[in-house]
């Protein structure tokens, strides 16, 4: 088998995964909403691209809950033994695999604290499945490169599906034209393979979004380093501004993300000033003078499922062009122990 098929292959399954998930919502939404209805807050839980795709999935829960949303810090259980109260509160974990020791625990210790506990995973009989008290199936099939990429959209879209349980601001044509729209940016690869020439010997790049789209900077800075081990690292667009932006005054490689909404125009305009230091600037996003981009129709709540697509384009065909095995990266395995 060439090198990198099975991480191609299983993005090809994308929309074809998507869409079936995206069909069963009103399953989803009778199973999650008793557990949001009236809750405090939330907490989600998750480690490496299943973090990322709750990173978005923090902003998509605060929306419709109207309600603080973090991120959980496990250790403050698991380490120092402080024994702290989850009453009133819904906690998320999300793993592909559900066996991800430190979540599954998480999501135990949280519950017997008085926590509404609900699990997304790809294996409804794993661990972490069984320590909620629901549970989202991603039905994303065995994942067989170590790179992460079919069930990194799918649970994106399952958190989408659960703050959508609760207000569904997306609608039902948006929902379903999510297929399709993954679908034209897979039939499209020729742009991201000349942003993975652009990169080809560089040492260093920076990613930067803001808003739902932090999500799919972080994973795409993840899937370059897992396959290429080029150093990548993402900012919000204003974190960047406070003090890591004396990095621009350098020619580092900078690859912003942007989705038209209200997030974009800022993002745009550190851009120019990034230019304007000296950095060397690319933009992913349907918007003017992108080097490549997606569906401008789509909804912001789902486009970083489309921004996750394009970096995993972009990581695969650098890694090929350094010579690099996409499906095996060194040192890796599917499943971290933590």
């Amino acid at each position: 088998m060439s090198a990198g098929a099975l991480m191609a292959g299983e993005m090809a399954e994308q929309p074809a995964r998507l869409a079936a998930l995206v069909a069963r919502r009103k399953e989803v939404a009778r199973e999650v909403r008793p557990l949001l209805v009236g809750a405090a807050g939330a907490v989600v839980a998750a480690r490496g691209s299943s973090d990322h795709a709750a990173t978005t999935g923090r902003y998509l829960l605060e929306m419709a809950m109207r309600r603080p949303v973090a991120a959980a810090s496990p250790s403050i259980l698991s380490l120092y033994g402080v024994d702290v109260d989850f009453s009133g509160y819904l906690v998320v974990g999300a793993s592909q695999s559900g066996r991800t020791p430190e979540i599954a625990d998480y999501v135990v210790q949280a519950g017997r604290r008085g926590a509404r506990t609900i699990a997304i995973t790809n294996d409804a009989t794993s661990p972490l499945a069984q320590a909620a008290q629901a549970v989202v199936e991603l039905g994303a099939g065995e994942e067989r490169a170590v790179p992460a990429t079919k069930t990194v959209t799918a649970e994106m879209v399952a958190f989408a599906l659960v703050a959508a349980s609760l207000e569904d601001v997306v609608g039902d044509a948006a929902w379903e034209a999510l297929a399709a729209q993954a679908a034209a940016a897979l039939a499209d690869p020729g742009p991201m393979d000349a942003l993975a020439d652009w990169l080809r010997g560089a040492s260093r790049l920076v990613l930067v979004a803001r808003g739902p789209m932090s999500g799919a900077a972080a994973e795409t800075a993840l899937k370059l380093e897992e396959t290429s081990s080029l150093l990548a690292t993402a900012f919000s667009a204003n974190d960047l501004r406070h003090g890591p932006i004396a990095l621009a005054s350098s020619t580092i490689q900078v690859l912003a993300l942007v989705h038209p909404g209200p997030a974009a125009a800022g993002v745009l305009e550190l851009c120019d000033e990034l230019v304007a230091r000296g950095a060397d600037v690319r933009v992913l996003g349907p918007v003017p003078g992108a080097a490549a981009g997606w569906d401008a129709a789509a909804p912001e709540q789902l486009a970083p499922v489309l921004a996750v697509i394009r970096g995993q384009q972009l990581a695969h065909a650098l890694a090929l062009r350094v010579g690099a095995d996409p499906d095996r990266p060194a040192g890796l395995t599917k499943v971290t122990a933590t």
